[in-house]
């Protein structure tokens, strides 16, 4: 089996030590790297090429957010998955927009960061359920980030939209069928509609675009 190749990015050796073990605990994932501070993770992000970095936002050197950017630029093909203290709607915001692809926070149990690297690995953005809220509580309170292309929205027929808000909320292909009681074929073939619509790539794009032109809607209530 191909493991999901990760590197630890975080300033604290008890942090990683710890993250180490539970990471390499696991048949389909290994640790190939760490870093102690923003710049050394651009290099050994650089150098070994993971699939994620999971990188601490208060990181000397630079900083997190900037790392981000810069991981990307110089290892296109590693998504970052922010783990930190900070739980602010206006940091997962700012995270997404940097090009991370999701956010966890630090309180979170072992099982949630499992959740989130094979989320992240699979190409899907994950933000924990209580920041999703927060963010959308966040845009509603006129907080949001302007951004360009908003007018693309209205492009998308009905269904489309309904696909779009599950889609950003985090559901997969099944799940939305599911809700919707159609085909996943039908999903993902409105899901690639969508993208061509909103001139974007990915469900990391569709998030970030949905945040920044306060889309996101409150979670469906409990049935």
């Amino acid at each position: 089996m191909k493991k999901i190749r990760i590197v630890l990015a975080d300033d604290h050796p008890i942090v990683r030590d710890g993250l180490r073990a539970v990471i390499n605990g696991q048949d389909d994932m290994e640790v190939v790297g760490e870093a102690s501070d923003a710049r050394e993770a651009v290099a050994v992000a650089e150098r070994v090429r993971p699939e994620i970095v999971l990188l601490d936002l208060s990181m000397p050197e630079g900083g997190g957010l900037p790392a981000i950017r810069l991981i990307k630029e110089h290892a296109p093909g590693a998504r970052v998955l922010v783990l930190t203290m900070h739980d602010e709607p206006a940091t997962v915001r700012e995270v997404l927009h940097a090009g991370g692809s999701g956010y966890l926070v630090k309180k979170a149990v072992d099982a949630e960061l499992l959740l989130a690297l094979r989320a992240v690995h699979r190409g899907e953005t994950y933000i924990h359920s209580s920041l999703t809220h927060a963010v959308w509580e966040a845009t509603e309170a006129g907080t949001r980030p302007t951004a360009p292309g908003a007018e693309r929205f209205d492009l998308l027929s009905k269904r489309e939209k309904e696909v779009f808000q599950w889609i950003v909320r985090g559901y997969s292909n099944q799940e939305v069928a599911d809700k919707l009681c159609v085909s996943v074929k039908t999903v993902e073939t409105h899901r690639a509609h969508i993208l061509e619509k909103l001139a974007l790539h990915s469900r990391a794009d569709l998030v970030r675009y949905a945040l920044a032109h306060g889309l996101l809607t409150p979670e469906e209530p409990a049935r």
